[in-house]
C-alpha cells in the first residue's frame, strides 16, 4: 500500500518505518525542515535501540522517503496517518490545533478518495471534528479512522512489528477491512485486532495509559506505607503479583512516572471528563500522588542530613524517565534537579544517552559526566533515577573508595540492600 505518515517524532518515525519494513510505500512528512534534510542524510533524531539500522535498510530499498513536502505526500498515498504532537494546553486539555491543521492541510491537496487515521492520541471526538473540518474543504470522498499506538519508548520498534493488539476504529466495514489487512504481516501469530467504533477506539488508548499510571501511583503510595509500619514493598509486590488477577507488570515503586504519554494523556482525560460534568476522583489522585513521589528521593537527602545540603556534592545517575531512551520530558530526574539546585547542592550527573537533552535544560548549572564513575569523586550521596542495565551491577567497593560519604539513594530499588549494607554504604530505597 502506499502510506503518508505526517509527524516523524516518536510514533510517526517507527510507524513509518515499521511499515516500510513490511513491503509498504511510505511518505514520511514534516514542516521541520532541518529534521526532514537530517534524516535524509541517515541521521536520527531520536534514540530507539533498533530503528537506525531499519530505516537505513528501508531508504536503500526505495520504500521509505522523507519530505516536507505535504502536496506530494497526499497525492502519492491512500492512507493518511496523522502522527503530530498533542501537547497539553494551559487547563491540562490536549492542544489539537497540530492535528487540525495538518488534517485541513491534507484535504486542501487531496486528489481522490483517502483513508485519513489518528495515530496521535487524542481526545475522544476527535474523529468527528475532523471529518466536519476536511469535509468544509474537499469535494472528494474520504474516511476517518482512529488507530492509537501503544509503543513504548525503548522498545518501540518491537511493540510495532510484534503488537500485544492493534485497536481500529473505523465507521464503515471497508475502512476497517484496509486497515486490517495493512496490518496483517504484524499478526501472523494471531494476536487480535479489535475494531470498534471511532470514539471507543479514542478512549481506549487513554484508558490503558491511565490504567497504567494507576497501577506505578498505587504502589508508590504503598510504599510509603510500607517505610512508616516496616514492612518491604518487594517482598510485597511480590505476593501481589502473583495473583493472576493483578499481574506482575507496572507494579514497581519509584521516584513516579514521567515520558510523554502517563502525565499528558492523565490530564487531559481528567480535563476531558470535565468538560462533560463529571470528576475523575480517582486519576486526580493518581496525578497527585505522582506529583509528590517525584520528589522522594529529595526528602530522603534532606531526612539524612538534617534539612542542610548547602555545597554539598551529590551524583545523579540516570537522567531519562525510564532506560533505552533519550526522552526527559517530565521525566523525575527534572524535578530532582531542580530541588537540590534550590537548595544549594552541588550536582554531577550521568545517563548513556539523555545528557544532551539535560544540558537543554539546566547548561552549566550541573555538571556532566561521560563515565558514571566519575561523578563520584568526593560525592556525599548517590541517586539511583533511572534503572539503566549498566548501574544494576556496579562496581561498588570502587563506588566506596570514590565517595566521600558512601550514601545510597536508591530510588528504583535495583540494588540488594543486604549487599551494600554489608559493604559499608548506608541505603535508602523505596518503600523498604
Amino acid at each position: 500500500m502506499n502510506l503518508a505518515i505526517v509527524g516523524t517524532g516518536y510514533v510517526g518515525l517507527v510507524t513509518g518505518t515499521c511499515f516500510a519494513e513490511t513491503g509498504n510505500n511510505v511518505i514520511c512528512v514534516d514542516k521541520d525542515r532541518g529534521k526532514i534534510e537530517k534524516l535524509k542524510n541517515g541521521i536520527i533524531p531520536i534514540y530507539e535501540p533498533g530503528l537506525e539500522p531499519l530505516i537505513k535498510k528501508n531508504v536503500e530499498a526505495k520504500r521509505l522517503f522523507f519530505t516536507t513536502d505535504m502536496e506530494y505526500a497526499v497525492i502519492n498515498s491512500e492512507i493518511i496517518f496523522l502522527a503530530v504532537g498533542t501537547p497539553p494546553d494551559e487547563d491540562g486539555s490536549a492542544d489539537l490545533s497540530y492535528v487540525i491543521s495538518a488534517a485541513e492541510e491534507i484535504a486542501k491537496y487531496m486528489d481522490g478518495y483517502k483513508i485519513i487515521v489518528t495515530k496521535s492520541t487524542v481526545p475522544v471526538g476527535t474523529g468527528d471534528i475532523l471529518r466536519e473540518r476536511i469535509g468544509k474543504i474537499t469535494q472528494y470522498d474520504f474516511d476517518v479512522a482512529s488507530n492509537p499506538e501503544f509503543l513504548k519508548e525503548g522498545s518501540a520498534v518491537l511493540d510495532c512489528l510484534k503488537p500485544e493488539r492493534v485497536i481500529i476504529g473505523a465507521e464503515k466495514e471497508e475502512t476497517a477491512k484496509i486497515l486490517k489487512e495493512l496490518y496483517a504481516p504484524f499478526v501472523r501469530t494471531g494476536n487480535p485486532i479489535y475494531v470498534m467504533d471511532i470514539k471507543s477506539a479514542e478512549t481506549t488508548k487513554y484508558a490503558a495509559n491511565a490504567m497504567l499510571a494507576t497501577r506505578i501511583s498505587f504502589m508508590n503510595e504503598f510504599a510509603r506505607f510500607c517505610e512508616r509500619v516496616g514492612a518491604d514493598i518487594e517482598s510485597i509486590r511480590l505476593g501481589i503479583g502473583s495473583d493472576s488477577r493483578i499481574g506482575r507488570k507496572f507494579l514497581f515503586p519509584g521516584t513516579g512516572y514521567g515520558g510523554s504519554c502517563f502525565p499528558k494523556d492523565v490530564k487531559a482525560i481528567i480535563q476531558t471528563a470535565s468538560e462533560y460534568g463529571y470528576d475523575m476522583k480517582i486519576l486526580r489522585a493518581v496525578e497527585d500522588v505522582n506529583n509528590t513521589q517525584k520528589k522522594v528521593l529529595v526528602e530522603k537527602v534532606l531526612k539524612h542530613y538534617g534539612n542542610d545540603i548547602g555545597g554539598k556534592k551529590f551524583s545523579i545517575w540516570g537522567l531519562s524517565f525510564k532506560p533505552n531512551t533519550d526522552d526527559i520530558r517530565e521525566a523525575p530526574s527534572i524535578v530532582i534537579i531542580s530541588e537540590l539546585l534550590k537548595l544549594g547542592a552541588v550536582l554531577n550527573v550521568h545517563d548513556p544517552v539523555a545528557i544532551e537533552n539535560v544540558k537543554k535544560v539546566f547548561g552549566d548549572k550541573i555538571n556532566y559526566s561521560n563515565d558514571c564513575y566519575d561523578t563520584l569523586k568526593d560525592s556525599e550521596g548517590l541517586l539511583l533515577v533511572t534503572e539503566w542495565n549498566e548501574y544494576r551491577s556496579p562496581d561498588f567497593e570502587k563506588i566506596l573508595n570514590l565517595m566521600k560519604s558512601p550514601v545510597i539513594f536508591d530510588g528504583r530499588n535495583i540494588f540488594d540492600k543486604s549487599e551494600v549494607i554489608s559493604l559499608g554504604f548506608t541505603y535508602y530505597g523505596i518503600g523498604r
